[in-house]
């Protein structure tokens, strides 16, 4: 009598493991590597756990991940809503639900992101909360992996509402309109209101700003409603020096996940700087209070 295939927790993510070919998450492909999928410290690594705990959730010996740790794990392993969503009921969480904001980076969109190469890009949520970024990113603006993953929001630095350090620019940036990208980030956070009108993070989110710092509340009782499109900024980056750069938003259906890409000006100085913080990698230095 044959037995029937696991379906349980681990037993799905070991499945989802080896069918993801390295390639498609952006990994290059050693020659004459056996494996087909992702490797169990690969799939650690995209995920931001240890080889460990995949190892303990693939033996059936960890069976109540986070739901931040299965968020990530979805986004490690490519999967689709049905499968992310699939994967939260396995570790016997709710998925999110519709009115809520999704952390979800659908295949397609990672697929496309992995094409970009060393391009200086992150991808944020609806409510301004960082949920994946690349090298060229953290070349340009400093590695957030530091911060605690509820701080990773770029609305709480620029709205801080104490005096500690910003999370995810760690070095000081300037933009050619200051006030008017205060105002294009507040009021795309009301528009996300009325996307997502049940999400728990965003109304906490916005309630805290709206206490704790004065601009965000003037800004908030004006009532303006817009999206966050594009910006220009200059990086005084510590090791190659001030680099200018286009920031433009770009926003991915449903979701309302923030592509946000930075490039300089092609054949310019910056672009020549941005390439040499690429090459180099994120500078070990002191961030910026």
């Amino acid at each position: 009598m044959a037995t029937a295939p696991a379906t349980g927790l681990g037993a799905m993510i070991r499945m989802w493991r080896d069918r993801l070919p390295p390639s498609a998450a952006g990994l290059p492909v050693a020659h004459g590597r056996r494996a087909t999928g992702l490797r169990r410290e690969e799939l650690a690594d995209l995920a931001g756990v240890s080889v460990d705990y995949v190892v303990r959730l693939e033996q059936g010996r960890a069976t109540t991940p986070s739901a931040s740790v299965v968020a990530s794990l979805a986004r490690a392993l490519m999967l689709s809503t049905a499968e992310r969503d699939h994967l939260y009921l396995l570790a016997q969480l709710v998925p999110p639900a519709d009115g809520t904001i999704s952390d979800h980076l659908p295949p397609g969109v990672q697929r496309v992101l992995a094409r970009l190469g060393d391009v200086a890009v992150a991808v944020f949520a609806a409510d301004w909360q960082l949920v994946w970024w690349n090298r060229g990113w953290a070349a340009l603006l400093g590695d957030p992996s530091a911060a605690p993953p509820r701080l990773r929001n770029f609305a709480r630095d620029r709205f801080p509402v104490d005096d500690g350090p910003a999370h995810l620019a760690l070095w000081p940036v300037t933009e050619t309109d200051r006030d008017a990208t205060d105002a294009a980030v507040v009021s795309d956070l009301r528009r996300a209101t009325g996307r997502f009108p049940r999400d728990n993070r965003l109304a906490a989110l916005i309630r805290e700003l709206n206490a704790g710092n004065d601009r965000f509340a003037e800004l908030w009782a004006t009532g303006q409603v817009a999206a966050h499109r594009e910006d220009h900024k200059t990086i005084d980056h510590p090791s190659v020096g001030p680099v200018t750069v286009d920031c433009d938003v770009l926003t991915d259906g449903d979701c309302e996940l923030k592509i946000v890409i930075m490039t300089a000006a092609p054949g310019s100085e910056d672009e020549t700087k941005l390439q040499l913080a690429t090459v180099t990698g994120p500078p070990v230095t002191t961030p910026r209070n």
